[in-house]
């Protein structure tokens, strides 16, 4: 049976507090038996609708895992995750795929850009993907760079940008359809202080227009721009507090 999976942001206020992500005794174990690896650990963690969060840790640490099964990219050895409301082993490859389409935008250290397409065609891409008309398509598209202040480039290819006007494309991609969640992986990994100040000035904006915004970082700095912050090392979560100077 196809189950509906919609997260709201909008709404009856039974929806604030409410738990979107739940996660009780996640494994993720690599080369099970005498060698293998514990990528997460008895992991415990709950996220709830309209949170700002940054998980840091270092290389290796697990945090780029615990993304993976956040966003429904990789599934745990063992451990349920409730997503929304739904027990996310029970999702068929499908529902998981739509979730991960229309639900969770999606911003990559990488940009993840395609270059032989304007900024214009690089946000549109996914809306093509969803079924989204030509026209909402464009109207959303142009919306999106405009919120990034990317109005004036929407004719340009990646190779004719900055580092940080790429990463700006690559959240106006993600949030062209206005995705409930954020996920961002080391999302000014590459970019200079200037352009990374722009970037976390967008991720604080959509934050306080209702969206829950979950940063993946290895940067302290970065870290504490959220208002929370949760640090794992090797696997396992060993801090998990609010960010006293969050404004």
């Amino acid at each position: 049976m196809h189950l509906p999976v919609h997260f709201g942001i909008e709404g009856s206020s039974k929806l604030e507090n409410q738990n979107l992500m739940k996660l009780t005794g996640i494994y993720k174990i690599y080369n099970p038996g005498e060698n293998e690896v514990r990528a997460l650990d008895n992991v415990d963690l709950t996220i709830d609708k309209g949170e700002f969060v940054a998980i840091i840790g270092q290389s290796g640490s697990g945090k780029s895992t615990l993304m993976n099964i956040l966003g429904c990219l990789d599934v745990p050895s063992r451990g349920e995750y409730i997503l929304d409301g739904h027990d996310v082993s029970t999702l068929t490859d499908d529902e998981q795929s739509d979730i991960r389409n229309k639900e969770i935008g999606f911003i990559f250290q990488g940009f993840n850009l395609i270059q032989n397409l304007t900024a214009l065609k690089n946000v549109e891409l996914p809306l093509i993907y969803r079924g989204v008309n030509q026209t909402e398509r464009l109207e959303l598209s142009r919306k999106a760079l405009e919120k990034v202040g990317l109005a004036h480039r929407e004719d340009h290819k990646p190779t004719e940008m900055s580092g940080g006007q790429q990463q700006r494309v690559a959240i106006a991609r993600a949030i062209a359809q206005a995705p409930p969640v954020i996920l961002a992986d080391e999302p000014t990994g590459n970019l200079d202080s200037g352009s990374t100040k722009e970037i976390m000035g967008i991720l604080k904006e959509l934050h306080s227009e209702g969206r829950t915004v979950i940063i993946i970082t290895h940067d302290n700095e970065i870290a504490e721009s959220a208002k929370r912050i949760i640090r794992i090392i090797d696997g396992k979560i060993v801090e998990d507090r609010i960010n006293e100077n969050f404004r």
